[in-house]
């Protein structure tokens, strides 16, 4: 119903095998029910869609399962570097952090950037020092530094270089980006996306989760997408953006506009990876070319669904 709010998360696309094998398909099932339930409290509340992915974001940001936030990849320094973008579809305000630490939850620092600065996106030392200025909770290295990361970045040590937490990694390696995409009753949409990058990263590297229209967007007029995969493959293709085209242009749904997107990314650069969306008319949709993806929806109000497939 159009006076009713959607809502969809990913916890990351990739090879979920590990997970399967060792029987934990249930905790992370658990984990997106409870983020999907928290966020239609604050959607049945009034709240809008922006708040919505904000805070599904920050939760899945909270929970070690992810490769985000607390649950975050080492780089090749052994320390987490976070990157994260959120959008608004009713004004095209966006705000976007790339390459810091410390900060606990990466996707509230890009939610100031939107509202409190007059630019889009803030990295390094300057976005830890806008986020000091905002007020924003800081975190000891310590904090982030889990074992199971730890033992992903000691393997990619000893092969000497950088492991993608995806598909051409090695079973043990599973996820990659978080995100949220919401239509409130309202009739707005928004999305977020929040990653802590590639195990053993050097250089600085910046994925496609804080690129506006490659690994996030929101559009009243089209969709909100948000995206996990090989960040670079986003980044060439502009996916998300892609993805919302197909709606405007092609007056696509959100399900056609998920697998056009998709069969775009894999024909163009061979893209792994996947998507969630919502279009202007509530509907959700998910597409992946990865051979699984962990995510969750409630459409239209309705029952909260997970899978992990």
């Amino acid at each position: 119903m159009p006076d009713q709010f959607s809502l969809i998360i990913h916890g990351g696309a990739g090879a979920l095998e590990q997970i399967k094998r060792e029987g934990n398909e249930t905790e992370f099932m658990e984990s997106i029910r409870s983020i999907l339930e928290s966020g239609r409290s604050i959607l049945t509340a009034g709240g809008s869609a922006l708040d919505a992915v904000e805070h599904c974001a920050a939760q899945l940001e909270d929970d070690p399962l992810y490769n985000a936030g607390r649950g975050s990849v080492l780089n090749e320094y052994g320390e987490v570097e976070m990157d994260a973008a959120i959008m608004d579809g009713k004004t095209f305000q966006a705000g976007a952090v790339a390459g810091i630490t410390s900060i606990k939850n990466p996707t509230a620092l890009a939610r100031q950037v939107l509202e409190k600065s007059e630019h889009v996106m803030l990295i390094g030392k300057g976005a830890r020092e806008f986020a000091k200025f905002c007020g924003l909770p800081r975190m000891a290295n310590d904090y982030f530094v889990i074992e199971t990361r730890v033992r992903q970045w000691r393997e990619a040590q000893k092969v000497g270089g950088m492991m993608l937490d995806h598909e051409a990694a090695t079973p043990s390696q599973k996820l990659g980006t978080v995100g949220a995409v919401a239509r409130d009753s309202a009739g707005n949409l928004a999305a977020a996306t929040s990653t802590g990058g590639i195990v053993n990263k050097r250089w600085g590297r910046v994925g496609d989760s804080p690129i506006v229209g490659a690994g996030v967007f929101a559009d009243n007029d089209t969709c909100a997408v948000s995206a996990t995969g090989y960040g670079e493959q986003f980044q060439r293709t502009v996916l998300c953006k892609m993805i919302a085209d197909f709606v405007y242009f092609q007056k696509l749904d959100a399900q056609a506009a998920a697998t056009a997107g998709i069969d775009y990314l894999v024909k163009k650069v061979q893209g792994l990876g996947g998507v969630i969306v919502i279009d202007q008319a509530g509907n959700c949709a998910v597409g992946h070319s990865t051979s699984g993806m962990i995510y969750g929806w409630i459409e239209h109000g309705g029952e909260a669904l997970c899978k992990l497939a």
